[in-house]
Parts: structure tokens; C-alpha cells; sequence
């Protein structure tokens, strides 16, 4: 499949998307919906994708791209929300304080190096003047990131923040509801907690991410 045609199929998938067309909510992972089949199957080439990617308004002005990165076989798969001012500077993902917090957690906590899990987001490119609403941003993202899930084929999602447990799984509960829960998802268990940015601005929450990253490593070390 050509760029040419990849390119006209996902302007299709964007004028469904503003049309109220919800394209993303029958996604089957397994099936060869239009979604997946429209997409690299391998992440190198889906990268490149993203990176050439110009269909919403942030990526107008973002400086790069932030593509997905770490183990192309994880067992476990971080998804956070958008990239900051620094990731969107460098390319890479979760780095700053951020970044630095997380690799912490994955690694003080879960006990296994960062370079083992996978991590994500919602939203490729960094978001323009601040913008605090990015739904059909994230529904044209949602395409790239359900690719990497795919092709990654982790046993646990552990989504980070509130906007990333909303716009992977389109349910509407406050995190608060169901943070540290274990939620069946598409043959999956994903596990929702805070983003670190939130922890580091409220510190009194990091002992309830800690008991979450607890969850999270019995359930990696009783293989599900």
C-alpha cells in the first residue's frame, strides 16, 4: 500500500471523525478492520508514519513527533497523555522530571529496567497554545497508538492521567473511581493511575501510585 493511499484512508477516518462517526469504537484488534489494516505492521515503519503525520492542528506546530518507545515485546505498556515542551524539542518520550519519576517507579518499584516495558501516549505531537481539549485529536491519534498495542501485544496497560484512561477506553469515571483498579480491556488488564507530572505536583499522592505499582508488579510476577 502506497503512502499516497495510506494518506487518503486516514483523511477519510478524520472526516468521519468530525461527521460525529466514532470509527474508533468497533476497533478489533484482531480483525482486519480498515483501521489496522490502513497502518504499517511492523513500529519502525509506523513511526515514520507518525512522523510524517499531518492531520490535526498540532502537528502544524509541533518541532517532532513522539512516537512510542522501548520493548517491541513488552509484557507491560505505559500510555500517558501528550508529549511536553521537552519531548516535543528531543523526539523522546517521558523525559524531564516526568520522565525521570517514572523510570523510578518502573524500576524502584516493578523492580525490571525501564528498557523492558513500553510507553506511549495518547497524543503524538505536543499540544498547540496550551490547548486544554484535544478530543478530535485524540480520536485521530487513537489509530497510531491502537497499532502499537497491536503489534506490541502487552498482557498489562497501565494508562497514566486522567485523559489517557478516557480517550484509550472512552468510559467517562473519574480517576479517582478507578484508579489502581484491574479492568478487563480487550483481553487485556489495564491498570489506570495517576500521570507522574500530577504526582509531582501533588506529592501526598505518591503513596497511593505506590500501592498501584505494587498491584501492578504482583500481577506481572503471577503472570496474570
Amino acid at each position: 500500500m502506497t503512502k499516497l493511499v495510506k494518506y487518503k484512508i486516514l483523511r477519510y477516518l478524520n472526516f468521519l471523525d468530525s461527521i460525529g462517526y466514532k470509527y474508533h469504537k468497533s476497533f478489533d484488534f484482531i480483525s482486519n478492520d480498515i483501521n489496522s489494516a490502513s497502518l504499517p505492521n511492523d513500529l519502525h515503519n509506523l513511526k515514520s508514519t507518525v512522523d510524517n503525520c499531518y492531520l490535526c492542528e498540532f502537528s502544524k506546530t509541533r518541532k517532532k513527533a513522539v512516537f512510542g518507545e522501548g520493548n517491541p515485546n513488552a509484557k507491560i505498556m505505559f500510555i500517558g497523555e501528550t508529549p511536553t515542551s521537552i519531548e516535543d524539542e528531543t523526539g523522546k518520550i517521558f523525559v524531564g522530571r516526568s520522565g525521570e519519576l517514572l523510570t523510578k517507579m518502573i524500576e524502584n518499584v516493578l523492580k525490571i529496567k525501564r528498557e523492558s516495558v513500553y510507553i506511549s501516549n495518547i497524543i503524538k505531537c505536543k499540544p498547540s497554545n496550551n490547548k486544554s481539549t484535544f478530543k478530535s485529536e485524540a480520536n485521530l491519534c487513537k489509530s497510531y497508538l491502537f497499532k502499537e498495542i497491536e503489534l506490541v501485544k502487552p498482557d498489562i496497560i497501565v494508562t497514566l492521567g486522567q485523559e489517557a484512561y478516557t480517550y484509550l477506553t472512552d468510559e467517562e469515571q473519574n480517576l479517582s473511581m478507578v484508579r489502581g483498579q484491574t479492568i478487563n480491556y480487550r483481553n487485556m488488564i489495564l491498570v489506570p493511575t495517576f500521570h507522574p507530572s500530577f504526582l509531582l505536583r501533588n506529592p501526598s499522592s505518591k503513596k497511593e501510585a505506590y500501592v498501584d505499582m505494587l498491584k501492578i508488579k504482583n500481577l506481572l510476577e503471577s503472570g496474570n
